[in-house]
């Protein structure tokens, strides 16, 4: 019995031994210069209000960001990208973003730049009771 359940282990073993080694290995997700991507999001409530969106540790840095609102309309009246070194850069928005709009490219002072957070002051209405997603994307 012992040896039947160590014969039976050892082939199970081998199977998936022989079965990984035809799997093609998965290539690492990489960003190319340029290209676009996602950095983070934030769920705004109903009303008039101030949110923030902190970053984590990712590991890419920034020159350029845009914001994506989906879910509903909103309006943005200005926000303040905070960078890791404790600099602050007042960003005057003024805009009404429909429901999957974005906005303008919003070029960053010093160049390539590590995000720490984002404030951002709002206003929501309609859609959803009020409710709507804002998307922060970054360009290298």
């Amino acid at each position: 019995m012992r040896l039947t359940k160590i014969v039976l282990s050892t082939l199970l073993v081998a199977v998936f031994a022989f079965g990984s080694a035809f799997t093609p290995a998965k290539k690492a997700a990489t960003i190319k210069a340029g290209d676009w991507f996602f950095l983070e999001d934030k769920k705004v409530g109903f009303g008039v209000d101030h949110d923030v969106i902190h970053f984590g540790n990712w590991k890419d840095d920034v020159r350029q960001i845009k914001l994506r609102v989906t879910d509903g309309p909103l309006k943005m009246y200005n926000m303040k990208v905070h960078f890791d070194n404790g600099e602050v850069q007042e960003i005057e928005l003024r805009n009404r973003f429909a429901q999957g709009s974005e906005s303008r490219i919003i070029d960053l002072n010093g160049g390539l730049r590590h995000l720490s957070k984002i404030e951002f002051w709002y206003e929501t209405k309609g859609f959803l009771r009020g409710k709507s997603r804002v998307a922060v994307w970054g360009r290298n």
